[in-house]
């Protein structure tokens, strides 16, 4: 799959889309995949469960991130600091 024009509204659109798709995938995948390790192997379940919920935090963390636009904020200051700096 190409990545989509994030120079556009519509590309910007398709790009949350799609983070937002491969969000609710991990999500799913997790929960079908965890409750049938408890349901067969409790013992083993905990540890499986605990590290992949570990990267399923992140992964819901980097998706919040992205869509509150920390990074583009930040972006926005930093540029702003280098300018000034650039002209003074």
């Amino acid at each position: 799959m190409t990545k989509p024009d994030t120079n556009t509204p519509e590309g910007r659109a398709r790009k949350r889309l799609n983070e937002f798709t491969g969000l609710m995938w991990h999500i799913a995948t997790f929960v079908i995949v965890n409750v049938f390790l408890w349901v067969i192997a409790p013992g083993a379940a905990i540890w499986v469960t605990i590290a992949w919920g570990v990267g399923l935090a992140f992964h819901v963390a980097a998706y919040l991130l992205d869509e509150s636009g920390f990074q583009q904020r930040r972006y926005q200051r930093f540029l702003a600091e280098e300018q000034e700096r650039d002209a003074g």
